[in-house]
């Protein structure tokens, strides 16, 4: 069987997220997996290389599948997207070595979480940002990421409070940029656990608002205890940027 490498678009807004589920066939993976299927004649694995949440999106998601036909990669990615719903789109396809593997030799994944502070709504661009509509201390924020970068235990900001892995994790960079009324902040790391982002977002907002200082993310970090990290920041304005290899 051949083995392809895809780098997959989406508009996570009306999707489960990316993975399979049994109640819903409104997930980017079955969406795949379901074109892919009916090209081939025969069930497709499509792997990607992590699950976005619910109504997160992608401009680079890279995934890989094995199939036992003949087909160009032209003609693979014409097909896909010829058949995939308009807000899923295949942008490259590469044949790659059968032991790739999107998940396990992924090194490095970017994700950028985007916040309006406008009290006015961003109409245009609303589904991709989160309207959070009052003013941040960015500079606090810069502060607290700080302490966030390096190699961690992030247990306390994990959402999988059963989670039996290991939460260890290493952030490379926290990049927090205003531009206008937007404050953009792009996270890069060996890799993100359930919720991750989500919950280092309203962390730090919380410590833009003047809700907690940036000195308590090392309490955070020690405590190990979900509860005592910010809240979770909607879906709606992160996008996985980039995966390298």
């Amino acid at each position: 069987m051949k083995n392809y490498m895809i780098t997959v678009a989406y508009d996570g807004t009306r999707y489960k997220g990316w993975q399979v589920q049994k109640s819903t066939e409104d997930t980017i993976q079955g969406k795949l997996q379901k074109v892919l299927e009916s090209m081939c004649g025969h069930p497709v694995e499509v792997i990607g290389s992590g699950r976005t949440d619910a109504g997160v999106h992608a401009r680079s998601q890279v995934a890989n599948f094995h199939i036992d036909d003949n087909f160009t990669e032209n003609e693979l990615m014409d097909g896909l997207n010829h058949y995939l719903p308009g807000d899923i789109a295949v942008t490259s396809i590469a044949q790659v070595d059968d032991r790739f593997h999107s998940r396990y030799n992924a090194k490095k994944k970017t994700y950028i979480y985007r916040i309006n502070t406008s009290e006015q709504s961003n109409v245009f661009e609303h589904r991709f940002v989160y309207e959070y509509g009052a003013p941040l201390d960015e500079k606090l924020m810069v502060r607290g990421a700080k302490l966030l970068l390096g190699t961690h235990d992030f247990k306390s900001f994990c959402g999988n409070k059963k989670m039996k892995k290991s939460t260890v994790r290493t952030i490379y960079d926290i990049n927090i940029e205003k531009i206008g009324s937007e404050i953009r902040i792009k996270y890069t790391g060996d890799g993100f656990l359930q919720n991750m982002i989500r919950i280092l977002t309203g962390t730090l907002i919380e410590i833009g608002r003047g809700d907690r200082t940036y000195e308590s993310v090392t309490d955070i970090l020690n405590t190990l205890d979900r509860e005592v990290a910010g809240y979770t920041a909607p879906p709606q304005g992160l996008i996985l940027e980039e995966v390298e290899y």
